[in-house]
């Protein structure tokens, strides 16, 4: 008696689709950053984008975002992207500049003057020492994003170097926190996610961070002025998309070709609303009643005189080849 081969061929069929969904199976890549997520902070969607042009690739690749710091703190994101725990942020870079004290010349007074500027030091000597740094460190930069930002407070407007003393200030970065201290304020560090919750409390009577942490974290609640860039913007912050060089390493040619041009896509479309951004903080601010000033260009001048003399001396000094990565700044016109 013949045994019937269907059971066989049906098991072998099975096995085979089983194989076949295993091999094809994706890729899953985390991305964690600290900014609200599906609210129109530029970006969370930057890294939405970047998420949906991979799937599109369809290279086996899918990146999963956990906006809000829903996965890693703020703090904790470049650590464990370093270590291979995370595998793509959208970060404040100097955040880590604890680690790499290179990284405050990523957010030094006045260093960068618009977006225009900006997009040129993408290009330049100055940016390929930070990217050495961060490649080095165990990252590196899938998309490049420059922020400018201001200035609030609960007390008064801040234009000139006098009008922070005795404000209890969140300054975003050891050069902000060295000019502000010696211009008279005292100084608190934290996130820019926590800032809304230290104004509340009386932590803070003010801060500067970047336009859009202005608006997605609903500051104008806490405040009464605001100090918009302007035309003298003493406050830009890089905040690029990274990727642990660990993971990258891991990926094949196809996966990286696609993470590639989903940087691109992303730098693009933020390159589109960056000046943007600093309108859309003002109208929100003054919908919301917060009075809305500009500094002058004295004041501005008045600010780097200090700047020079503190954040960019003390940079110069103690971090490894500080001076050089300043001069490459200031070579780019």
């Amino acid at each position: 008696m013949k045994r019937s081969l269907t059971p066989v061929i049906a098991t072998l069929a099975l096995a085979a689709t089983a194989f076949s969904s295993a091999a094809s199976a994706e890729t899953v890549l985390r991305a964690s950053h600290q900014f609200p997520g599906g609210q129109g902070d530029v970006r969370d969607e930057m890294v939405q984008l970047m998420a949906r042009h991979v799937a599109e690739a369809d290279v086996g690749l899918e990146i999963e975002v956990y906006p809000g710091q829903s996965l890693f703190k703020a703090r904790e994101q470049w650590g464990a992207l370093a270590r291979g725990r995370l595998d793509i942020t959208s970060l404040p870079l100097d955040y880590a500049s604890g680690r790499h004290p290179e990284f405050s010349a990523t957010l030094m007074p006045g260093l960068v003057r618009n977006h225009e500027h900006a997009k040129r030091l993408n290009d330049s000597e100055y940016m390929e020492m930070i990217k050495a740094v961060i490649l080095d460190g165990g990252a590196r930069v899938l998309a490049d994003a420059w922020l400018s930002g201001g200035f609030a407070s609960s007390e008064r407007c801040i234009t000139s170097p006098d009008t922070v003393e005795g404000q209890n200030f969140r300054a975003a970065g050891p050069a902000f926190e060295q000019m502000l201290e010696a211009a008279g304020a005292s100084i608190a560090s934290m996130p820019s996610s926590e800032i809304y919750t230290a104004m509340q409390t009386g932590v803070l009577d003010a801060a500067n961070t970047s336009s859009m942490s202005f608006v997605s974290f609903r500051l104008y609640e806490q405040v009464d002025c605001l100090t918009e860039p302007g035309d003298y913007a003493l406050w830009f912050m890089y905040e690029p998309i990274l990727i642990s060089e660990q993971v990258w390493q891991g990926l094949d040619e196809a996966q990286q070709a696609a993470l590639v041009e989903a940087g691109k896509a992303a730098e693009e479309f933020f390159a589109a609303e960056a000046a943007a951004i600093d309108q859309q903080m003002v109208e929100v601010y003054r919908e919301n009643g917060v009075e809305v000033v500009s500094m002058s260009e004295e004041d501005y001048n008045a600010w780097l005189e200090i700047a020079r003399e503190t954040s960019y001396k003390n940079f110069a000094e103690d971090v490894p080849n500080g001076q050089a990565i300043i001069d490459a700044a200031l070579a780019v016109e």
